[in-house]
């Protein structure tokens, strides 16, 4: 540890120990070198390692920081010191005092399948006739509740919250918590019980808090009770940054830090390492446009000639081919990797495009802060029917859609038949619709197997004829099994089910993009596309993945890329249209503020005139973020411009070479 390879406002934040201190860490201005640090000079100062506590939010943060102080400290020093996410210092918390609260101290931390399953047996016990509520999206008004205060239902008796006053009772008597008691008891404990308080405060003399945020109001409270009379608080994290007001955090808690500390010691850190000095000016002519905010400046030494692209594109199929044509031609003419290049998304929907356009052209990627378009479940039941159309002994794909939506084949009766073809060697579905099995069930379980075999054999004949397109096709099937209302009605919220809504519409449009008429073709798009079993990625860690990262922007955060691009920059994609109606268009300006600081070099920003859903183009706007981007450092530009503007010798043969790989030559 030198504190000459510092910064002088590092220098600072690492030797002011006394009193509480906001450290203000602007995107890439080294905050986890300064933490590190700063843990370190304090022990050079005489603090004992056992009277040091450090809180982060993720295990991931805590480890890397256990491993960074590891390597500036004698032997043994880091295991003294308390490195921690908040749920872990809850339970060393609830381990020695939970007692306190009627709770045996040797209680149990349910899992989230444990969670599930309780909660699923509560709602079979409690629910009356008719009745129905999905346990996933019990559990998340039960946590919303718990959280927020924000009531699960209104009426008193309505089976959510019949259900959550029960899983609540239950786990008392299991002695068991889940992850939102880890922190409401905590803090509870620790505020009605002075002697516990005073004895933590005792422990930790010198608190320090990353991410701050991050922080909701529960954890606030757990910070003021932890720190002792000489209010040794040091908190880091960036105002700028906080994007997760939906999960709960309050931007509050950083901007109002005086209000809970008095006379802090306020510390910029505005010196960025990480991007050149343009892509940072379009950031900071962006973020001043928040007004709720501490004022900060990014500034970088790393000059760049690359003004920030923003392009203008007809639709989402140009601005795609346009994205993997553009990293094409820049790999092979700066000798750069795939690795090298991010597509940064705000919702789901936007990769679907990408993804085919990715896979079209053999070019390795993977998926982080969110599922592959083709791995969703929606898309993986609407493709399995299909699949079921050309192969109706396909097992896989029939026992995914058997029952979905539920048509009076219950789990027993499908079990029965998966072991009956085993034994006679044939396929599940042979086995379903013989006479032999039939006999064997009741004239209601025949009657459901009848009407799914004739489901079936109409609409094979309206694959072979009837439907000009497949999509036609498609879509009317999926209306007529009423598979839409089935989804939404198992959606925790309104916003997944849009989410499903216009998975579908995307999926269709998908198909419409190809010449699939007829059924080899289809039998070509099922195999080359969407059950692509190798792009798993639940089998493998994602960050040891090669290739192109297509990420959320929520996932981005923490993360930099050499070469970025941006799409879809529009209103109501980015900002996206649900924060006009709830508020929070300050925080949609700073998630696109995180989004453009994940950029080491270049820059590429993109928004369409019109895109389609459900079959229908429909025209775009531009985002309303797009005129508060600073023009000394923007360069504007349309698809048809660069169409036709004349090239290079180089640009021709790198652009000839990146063609010729999409043609698969």
């Amino acid at each position: 540890m030198r504190l000459s390879d510092l910064n002088a406002p590092q220098r600072e934040a690492v030797t002011t120990i006394k009193g509480p201190v906001l450290i203000l860490a602007g995107a890439g201005t080294g905050k986890t070198r300064v933490i590190t640090t700063r843990i370190c000079h304090l022990l050079e100062k005489g603090v004992r390692p056992e009277q040091i506590l450090a809180v982060t939010f993720t295990n991931k943060a805590a480890r890397e920081m256990v491993e960074r102080v590891e390597h500036m400290t004698p032997k043994g020093t880091v295991k003294k010191i308390t490195i921690s996410t908040f749920h872990s210092l809850c339970v060393k918390i609830l381990r020695r005092d939970i007692d306190k609260l009627g709770y045996k101290k040797n209680f149990a931390i349910y899992t989230g399948s444990e969670q599930l399953s309780l909660v699923r047996r509560i709602i079979v016990k409690k629910a009356g006739k008719g009745e129905k509520l999905d346990p996933d999206v019990a559990i998340s008004l039960i946590s919303r509740e718990r959280n927020k205060g924000i009531p699960a239902a209104p009426q008193a008796d309505a089976l959510i919250n019949v259900v959550k006053h029960e899983y609540l009772h239950q786990l008392k008597l299991l002695n068991a918590v889940d992850f939102d008691d880890l922190l409401l008891l905590a803090e509870k404990i620790l505020q009605k019980h002075p002697e516990v308080r005073e004895a933590w405060q005792s422990r930790y003399e010198y608190l320090m808090v990353d991410e701050f945020q991050d922080t909701n109001r529960l954890q606030m409270e757990l910070i003021r009770h932890l720190t002792g009379p000489h209010h040794n608080i040091c908190v880091v994290g960036d105002d700028d940054q906080s994007i997760y007001g939906w999960r709960g955090a309050e931007i509050a808690n950083i901007l109002q830090f005086e209000r809970f500390f008095k006379n802090p010691s306020v510390i910029k850190l505005e010196e960025n390492y990480r991007s050149t000095d343009v892509i940072l000016g379009a950031a900071n002519g962006l973020i001043k446009n928040n007004l709720d905010r501490r004022a900060k400046q990014l500034w970088s030494s790393k000059k760049s000639a690359d003004m920030v692209r923003l392009i203008s594109m007809p639709g989402e199929q140009e601005e795609a081919d346009f994205v993997i044509e553009d990293m094409m031609v820049m790999k092979d003419r700066d000798n750069l990797k795939f690795d090298d290049f991010a597509i940064l998304f705000r919702t789901n929907a936007q990769t679907r495009v990408f993804e085919e356009g990715l896979r079209k052209n053999k070019i390795p990627y993977r998926i982080i802060g969110g599922r592959s378009f083709f791995d969703r479940r929606e898309i993986k039941d609407v493709m399995a029917y299909l699949a079921i159309l050309v192969n109706p002994d396909d097992d896989i794909n029939l026992l995914r859609i058997i029952n979905t939506p539920p048509r009076g084949l219950s789990d027993v009766i499908v079990e029965n038949a998966t072991l009956a073809s085993q034994e006679r060697k044939e396929s599940v579905y042979k086995t379903l619709v013989s006479d032999a099995f039939q006999s064997t069930l009741s004239k209601r379980a025949q009657g459901a197997i009848q009407a799914f075999q004739e489901f079936v054999s109409k609409w094979q004949g309206f694959l072979s004829e009837g439907y000009p397109t497949l999509a036609e096709m498609t879509q009317d099937m999926v209306r007529e099994m009423d598979y839409l209302p089935w989804l939404k009605r198992s959606c925790k919220d309104e916003e997944e089910a849009t989410q499903r809504e216009n998975g579908i519409g995307e999926l269709l449009e998908s198909i419409r993009s190809r010449p699939v008429r007829t059924e080899p073709e289809l039998i070509d798009f099922l195999g080359s596309v969407c059950l692509d079993d190798e792009r798993d990625t639940g089998k493998d860690d994602l960050e040891k993945q090669q290739g192109v990262t297509m990420i959320t922007l929520h996932a981005s955060k923490g993360l930099e890329f050499p070469h970025v691009y941006l799409p879809g920059l529009e209103e109501g994609i980015l900002p996206h249209k649900r924060s006009v109606e709830e508020g929070t268009r300050d925080e949609e300006r700073r998630l696109l503020y995180v989004g453009i600081t994940r950029a080491r070099e270049r820059l590429t920003l993109t928004w369409c005139a019109a895109r389609t859903k459900w079959g229908d183009r429909l025209p775009s706007q531009g985002s309303s973020f797009i005129r508060e981007l600073d023009e000394k450092f923007v360069e504007r530009s349309s698809w048809s411009e660069l169409r036709n503007r004349p090239v290079s010798l180089d640009e021709a043969k790198n652009r000839f070479s990146a063609m010729r790989q999409m043609l698969g030559g």
